[in-house]
């Protein structure tokens, strides 16, 4: 256990024991993330009632719809390798369903399409669901859009199962067969499959129970068809902490994935982004997603500033994220208390160094500084603070690219150079930025023209 789960385990445990007791569950099995580690891990109760197993990082749960985070990975990356766009209706991919003009890629994945929830005849409480994707496009003419694109949050388990199809064929590949080889080999998600099962993951499941409703006693919740795209994997806390780990790395397509893309209820709590959702809770915002089926319930949530998040599995009936989020708030509060790293910074690339200084703007009347600060070439405004580009180069040595998170984002960023090669003003955007030399070495530019 790293200083930081040492250092709340015994709180994280009571929080989690207390959360299985109140609700009367069999069991649940916990975890808590920070960086790129699980920092504390639990089991509590039992997996199986009958045989008095108990639960660990290793026991594999349905995590139902958290399969859903996984499908709109695969997606984005066969967007990003150019062989679909988001703003593709669903009917180039899947002309069996030509007629669902506005029916996108982008709307399915953040549940916006209209789309209907479920396939044709579906009734879950009498475990009837038609999860095979050729059967439901056999019958495409029952398929169709609710409600209007973009009107509300409309959840909608058969467009994930259709995305799955869509990454099928734009891959090339069955869908599972693309998740395997593309996400959960490569970061060694090796407990994380589809059924049927392997053989050495099939004696590590929990055993899914009903409610307790009357009775103490538990009953063995129904076995629920096995399907796919929209949540068909099984995985545990162990695999499941590496793929919180996962969103916390530095990439453009997984911020795309978890940045809110609309507001689902009024309270302004609740938003939708790619493949996720987010809560508020009280003043932070939790990225997460919950799964749901036939005797499991899991939750899956992080916050990408502290690195901090928190995986739950029960295989009863309980609200996963309330526990989910109450364990990664006493993470988060730790990790914040915690004292910052201090490294050596990055050298000063030598092409950068006539580049950095201050720049005015004479009409406004304010200054700008370009510094080299935590590796990146970077634009500060003294007045806001929250204004501060970032600038990628590109082959043009005077011109960069301002990155992702501001108004200016995708736009260039030229620097401009007098006949003597200093430079002497920066076009950002939209706007000139005059370069302030200082006043000695404006001295001794001049002494040596004399």
């Amino acid at each position: 256990m790293s200083s930081l789960g040492a250092g709340i385990g015994t709180r994280l445990e009571a929080v989690a024991a207390s959360f299985v007791k109140e609700h009367r569950l069999p069991g649940a099995a916990v975890g808590v993330v920070h960086g790129d580690t699980l920092v504390w891990e639990a089991g509590l109760g039992y997996a199986d009632v009958e045989s008095r197993r108990a639960p660990d990082a290793t026991t594999l749960y349905r995590i139902a719809s958290i399969t859903k985070t996984f499908t709109g990975t695969a997606v984005m990356r066969l967007r990003d390798e150019g062989k679909l766009r988001l703003d593709d209706p669903v009917g180039r991919h899947i002309p069996e369903l030509a007629d669902l003009e506005d029916v996108t890629i982008r709307r399915l994945l953040s549940h916006e399409s209209g789309l209907q929830s479920e396939p044709p005849d579906t009734d879950w409480r009498k475990v009837r669901y038609q999860a095979s994707v050729a059967d439901n496009l056999a019958r495409a003419a029952e398929i169709r859009a609710a409600i209007p694109p973009n009107s509300q949050q409309k959840y909608s388990n058969l467009g994930f199962q259709l995305l799955g199809e869509i990454v099928a064929r734009a891959s090339g590949v069955p869908y599972t067969d693309y998740i395997r080889a593309n996400i959960l080999d490569p970061l060694g998600l090796v407990s994380t499959a589809f059924e049927p099962l392997p053989a050495g993951l099939q004696s590590r499941r929990a055993t899914g129970y009903g409610g307790r409703f009357t009775s103490d006693e538990l009953e063995v919740s129904s076995t629920p068809p096995s399907i796919g795209a929209e949540g068909g994997l099984w995985s545990c806390v162990q695999d499941l902490a590496r793929w919180l780990s996962y969103q916390f790395r530095d990439d453009d397509t997984l911020r795309e994935m978890h940045r809110p893309r609309y507001l689902a209820d009024d309270t302004w709590t609740e938003a939708f982004g790619i493949a996720w959702y987010a809560v508020r809770r009280g003043d932070v915002t939790w990225v997460q997603h919950s799964g749901a089926l036939h005797g499991f319930r899991s939750n899956v949530c992080f916050e990408p500033r502290h690195s901090v998040g928190a995986v739950v599995l029960l295989n009863g009936l309980a609200d996963a994220s309330l526990l989910s989020m109450e364990l990664a708030e006493i993470a988060r509060e730790a990790a914040a208390a915690l004292p910052p790293s201090i490294e050596a910074p990055p050298t000063t690339p030598p092409a950068f160094r006539p580049l950095l200084g201050v720049y005015f703007d004479a009409e406004l009347g304010l200054t700008r500084r370009v510094e080299w600060r935590d590796g990146k070439l970077t634009i500060v405004d003294p007045e806001v603070a929250a204004w501060r580009p970032t600038l990628a180069p590109t082959q043009d040595p005077d011109v960069f690219v301002i990155e992702r998170g501001v108004r200016e984002s995708g736009e260039h960023a030229t620097f401009r150079r007098l006949p003597d090669g200093r430079v002497a003003s920066i076009f950002i955007a939209a706007g000139t930025w005059i370069r302030m030399e200082p006043v000695e070495q404006t001295a001794r530019t001049e002494a040596g023209q004399t």
